[in-house]
């Protein structure tokens, strides 16, 4: 049974590609948590901004509750590289995503291909 089609979220910065793996490792061999870009934009607003979940419900353009699982799935995630040694990377945007203009506006952005390591091509 399939859930309901993901909405897409608007992003209000792009975090490009960013990958974080602990420093004297090589990054071969090291297991890699994932966090979407919707989740990094997530942690940005509660965290940084210190903005509530309902605001940064609003700037993301989804519900207060879908915002609360999201902080829940990217706190998890994050916590898990930090205290396991794994590598962290950011996935790049999607067309599930939107960029936020200058004007406050969304913009959709396009798939950007990637290798089997999730680096950018």
């Amino acid at each position: 049974m399939q859930g309901r089609k993901r909405r897409a979220r608007c992003i209000g910065f792009d975090p490009g590609f960013l990958c974080f793996k602990p420093c004297g490792r090589p990054g071969r061999g090291l297991e890699t948590v994932t966090l979407r870009a919707d989740e990094l934009e997530a942690l940005r607003l509660a965290d940084l901004e210190g903005l509530y979940q309902e605001e940064c419900a609003v700037r993301m353009g989804i519900s207060r509750t879908t915002l609360s699982r999201t902080l829940a799935q990217a706190r998890r995630k994050v916590t898990d590289a930090l205290i396991s040694g794994k590598r962290l990377v950011v996935e790049p945007q999607s067309g599930k995503t939107r960029v936020a203009d200058a004007r406050g506006g969304a913009v959709v952005t396009p798939d950007r291909p990637e290798d089997e390591r999730g680096e950018a091509v």
